[in-house]
């Protein structure tokens, strides 16, 4: 009886929550998402008609050139190269051109050759098997599928630099000289990447292929940030659900961090649903405030669960300890117990203050050298986000179980 008594208790929470977050701030969230490719751009026309005359061969049946796209995060890359490859496609369906094909792989999510290939091959309609077969055996069957097919591939490769950081180059070498290899079709790349200085650890023959023509997008300023808004809040949010000033102030901010259209749209897309969360009527600069705070939470998180195990377990340490240390020194014994009791070998003191260094170039915690007097010099550590948030989120980690399933601390 107390179960359905539980049960029942649980639906009237969620039809209650469903009930109240009904939305009055929201018409469609999901334009002010970072994959939504809008009808228009604001102020990238220039790069939409340059990488449009570059690709444009590809209609003759001739194969573009290779283009390799360079730009801070948030210049609008990708969701050009989006538009572009989307409207090539759909003139292409107009005028019954069948001899071409564009493929788009996410570096990001798809990291090794093995997988990035299989993307590949299933956008000409080649099933490959999520593992089991070698890596030449999945380039051979796409070759086969490319000379069968006869058509001309746009391979779009965006955050290209993830897999060659992580994997190498060895699938650019493969993709610049495939052609030479091919009977019937043809392959021409798009590579996108934040890192301007990319293409200098690649062989100089992946190079010179790759980067046969090069298009760089420049950061936003606040006012085209702000017209960029504009245009997306208009399908975003019902009438009159955005306070004056709240557009003004997202765009301050991203163009502050180096004219970041991605960070505009989330700071004014989290600020959109703490307002619903509240169930406000309007959206307010205090809702971005807050937006801003959570994001830059969140992101520190996604930081903290890479980093590496020594880097993993000092920080843990200043969680578990309330948030702050007032010396290194205190910190490292802290550190030297935890270590030992996970079985595992202690890194030095030297090493935990590079580390702390580290997380403080990472905006994770704030180290500030404090003077003791005769007591010399020391450094104390606070954290940058909230203790508990931060013993959660490592939780899930396997190498750290002991420390929570002990009630250590």
């Amino acid at each position: 009886m107390k179960r359905l008594e539980v049960v029942e208790l649980g639906e009237d929470i969620v039809f209650s929550t469903l009930e109240r977050l009904s939305s009055d701030i929201f018409v469609s969230r999901e334009v002010l998402r970072p994959d939504y490719v809008p009808e228009s751009l604001p102020h990238r026309e220039r790069e939409i008609k340059a990488l449009t005359e570059h690709i444009a061969p590809i209609i003759r049946g001739e194969r573009p050139s290779n283009i390799f796209i360079y730009g801070l995060t948030g210049t609008g890359k990708t969701a050009v190269v989006k538009y572009v490859t989307n409207r090539v496609s759909q003139f292409a369906a107009k005028k019954g051109l069948n001899h071409l094909s564009i493929a788009y792989v996410n570096c990001r999510h798809e990291d090794t050759t093995y997988r990035a290939l299989t993307e590949l091959a299933l956008s000409l309609g080649v099933k490959v098997p999520f593992t089991g077969l070698s890596t030449a055996e999945v380039f051979k069957r796409f070759k086969e599928a490319l000379n069968r097919a006869g058509n001309v591939l746009v391979a779009v490769l965006d955050e290209v630099d993830f897999l060659v950081k992580k994997n190498g180059d060895d699938l650019l070498y493969r993709l610049t000289r495939i052609n030479s290899e091919l009977r019937g079709g043809k392959v021409s790349l798009i590579g996108i990447t934040n890192d301007v200085r990319f293409t200098e650890t690649l062989d100089p023959r992946v190079k010179s292929s790759l980067g046969e023509v090069e298009m760089v997008f420049s950061p936003y300023d606040a006012d085209q940030l702000r017209d960029i808004l504009m245009e997306r809040a208009s399908r975003a949010f019902k009438p009159g659900v955005l306070e004056d000033g709240v557009i003004d102030y997202c765009a301050s901010i991203a163009a502050r961090e180096h004219g970041d259209a991605r960070r505009a749209l989330d700071l004014l897309r989290v600020a959109g649903e703490i307002a619903e969360r509240e169930n406000a009527k309007k959206v307010t600069v205090r809702h971005v405030k807050e937006a801003r705070y959570e994001i830059e939470r969140n992101m520190i998180i996604d930081v903290a669960k890479t980093l590496p195990f020594h880097g993993k377990l000092v920080l843990l340490v200043i969680a578990l300890g309330g948030g702050k240390f007032n010396s290194t020194g205190d910190l490292y014994i802290k550190y030297r117990e935890l270590a030992r009791g996970l079985g595992a070998e202690p890194v030095t003191q030297r090493r935990v203050s590079d580390i702390i260094s580290e997380l403080d170039m990472l905006g994770i915690v704030t180290a500030r050298v404090i003077n003791r007097g005769r007591y010399g010099k020391t450094r104390e550590v606070v954290l940058n986000v909230d203790p508990n948030t931060l013993i959660k989120a490592f939780k899930d980690d396997a190498r750290l179980a002991w420390i929570f399933k002990n009630d250590r601390y």
